[in-house]
């Protein structure tokens, strides 16, 4: 029964008000921006042309809308635990707190997955648009270094070749995780300044490209369904909404964060939920009008605003929404990038992983050896390997942490219900059921593949624990 050895609430909050290795500055405005910072970028600039072609046409909107809900479900759990526990590790410490160490490795153990592959999706996604917005300017990226090794690329003179790597996803990987180093107070305003550039030019392609929606293109508003599982129909709804759900990482970023939060039991809350509402919203305008300006079918293509803002007469806005699209990438990248180095930071500090990997540096103040060694992975495998399955395996990987998180609530609620808590979820008792049930829900729905993909990453991570984490754990060596 060792392996349900739990941390204490009272001694993780200690611990919390008493570890100053980290720099608190993280206040509630960076915090929100953090969150806008992951949310808004592959989901809205690249998944939702992907989605409404392939899954749910114009009802790409409620796909939006169901993803979502249920994390709005698990963004009010999360909340909770974050003013309760304003500690690194998000999710994982959470699980450690109420379920026991097996759930906290696992949910640890999923995100280290979901943070990379997040990453690597990400900078897949920003090389295709620094690729074509250096073409627009006169200067061409070397085909052969544009894509994953082997991938058919077409050249500037028309010609084709086979990829060597991916050499502008490299370069963002690079740059991210020095800045991450360098310290998170600088990390934070950079991202600032970022957001404020996407959201700019979110917001001109709304106004510009609503007066061009014609309603039309949202007829029939839910394709008939194909026959073939996820394509159209209610069906594809759904699906879409567990592809989409890969968006909605964000808010799981910045609980990791929670231990450079100035103030976190007030700031923790507001960053979370803020972030949230912010772009879910956006994310359902924005859907509306790129259906309504142009035929979903047109839209499975790597930069669907961009066609979008062209078939409503706003050629002038193409270029522009790239270097946007660049921009809001670039602060997707440096979010997840932090989200991961930080769970790294929480498991070493239990002893579940190498003590090597805690090492904070002396003047920065950051737990350099763990952004290291994660830019250096996301670098590796977004120079090699195409975009295709990832975004799946992420939005499993994110959906499994609700599940633990609004229970993990629940637990806590039973178990220790005196605990002053300067955020309680409402309605704990449909909130919480509610996020982990839909989320669930959106788990199956995704393709089996992902499943199996989840499966094989969970048996590995079970091995590691059982070979060294489970014998090396603080918890279990302080008993």
């Amino acid at each position: 029964m060792r392996i349900l050895r739990r941390k204490d609430v009272a001694a993780l909050q200690a611990e919390a008000a008493a570890d100053h290795t980290l720099t608190r500055a993280l206040g509630p405005l960076s915090l929100t921006t953090l969150g806008i910072g992951a949310i808004i970028g592959t989901g809205i600039f690249v998944l939702t042309g992907s989605v409404a072609a392939q899954n749910a046409g114009p009802a790409v909107v409620l796909s939006f809308v169901i993803a979502g809900a249920a994390a709005v479900f698990a963004a009010l759990c999360y909340a909770e635990f974050a003013s309760l526990i304003p500690l690194a590790g998000s999710a994982y410490t959470y699980g450690y707190a109420t379920l026991g160490e097996i759930f906290a490795w696992i949910i640890g153990w999923d995100l280290i997955l979901e943070y990379a592959l997040g990453s690597v999706t990400v900078a897949i996604g920003w090389s295709g648009y620094m690729v074509s917005f250096l073409h627009d300017v006169g200067l061409d990226v070397p085909c052969t270094l544009s894509a994953a090794r082997g991938a058919l690329v077409t050249c500037a003179d028309g010609t084709t070749a086979h990829a060597l790597f991916n050499l502008p996803a490299l370069l963002i990987v690079a740059v991210v995780t020095t800045l991450l180093v360098i310290g998170i107070q600088e990390s934070a305003r950079a991202n600032n300044v970022i957001v404020l550039v996407k959201l700019a030019v979110l917001l001109l392609f709304v106004l510009g490209a609503a007066r061009a929606v014609a309603t039309h293109f949202w007829h029939p508003f839910i394709p008939p369904a194909t026959g073939r599982p996820g394509q159209f129909g209610w069906g594809g709804v759904t699906t879409g909404a567990g592809i989409v759900f890969f968006s909605y990482i964000g808010f799981d970023a910045v609980s990791t964060a929670a231990q450079e939060a100035r103030h976190p039991q007030r700031d923790m809350p507001i960053g979370i939920i803020a972030s949230l509402v912010i772009c879910t919203l956006l994310y359902i305008v924005v859907s509306a009008i790129a259906t309504g300006v142009v035929s979903y079918t047109r839209l499975n293509v790597p930069d669907p605003i961009a066609v979008a803002a062209d078939a409503a007469g706003l050629g002038w806005m193409s270029s522009l929404i790239k270097l946007g699209t660049i921009a809001g990438l670039s602060s997707t990248i440096l979010v997840m990038l932090l989200g991961q180095s930080r769970v790294f930071y929480a498991m070493a500090r239990d002893g579940l992983l190498p003590a090597a990997v805690n090492r904070v540096h002396p003047r920065f103040r950051t737990p350099y050896v763990t952004s290291i060694v994660t830019g250096v992975a996301v670098a590796f495998f977004a120079a090699l390997l195409p975009i295709a399955d990832a975004a799946n395996l992420v939005s499993i990987g994110t959906l499994l942490a609700f599940v633990i998180v609004s229970v993990g609530v629940l637990v806590l609620r039973v178990r220790q219900p005196e605990l002053p808590r300067a955020f309680r979820t409402p309605a704990v008792w449909l909130t919480a059921p509610a996020g982990a049930l839909i989320a669930l829900y959106l788990m199956w729905r995704l393709p089996v593949e992902t499943k199996w993909r989840l499966a094989i990453w969970f048996v590995l991570g079970m091995i590691v624990y059982g070979t060294y984490g489970f014998r090396h754990a603080r918890l279990g060596r302080d008993s």
